[in-house]
């Protein structure tokens, strides 16, 4: 499986890869400490090979890092925490995902 570099377009509130012209990513918004993941967006190009799995899974990543307080309001992204719990930690305290 190839991997992609995570590139943190402050300027445009979003984690992105740069593949072959395409840009899939992750849309975000920062308020009082927390950010708030709203919208993933993979080309239909590149749909189908699991680009936005490995772009959740290294945005979490990232965020771990930076130690801040997580919201997913991208149902894609609340559906991979739900199955992979590990990244439950990264949840702001009032928020629950099944």
């Amino acid at each position: 499986m190839e991997t992609y570099k995570l590139v943190d377009n402050k300027e445009q509130k979003r984690y992105e890869y740069h593949i072959d012209g395409y840009r899939p990513h992750i849309e975000y918004r920062m308020k009082n400490g927390a950010i708030y993941l709203t919208h993933t967006r993979v080309p239909a190009e590149l749909r189908g090979n699991g680009i936005a799995t490995m772009l959740v899974k290294d945005v979490l990543k990232d965020i771990s890092e930076k130690d801040i307080d997580l919201v997913p309001l991208c149902g894609f992204v609340a559906s991979y925490i739900k199955k992979n719990p590990e990244w439950k930690s990264l949840l702001k305290k009032d928020i629950y995902i099944g």
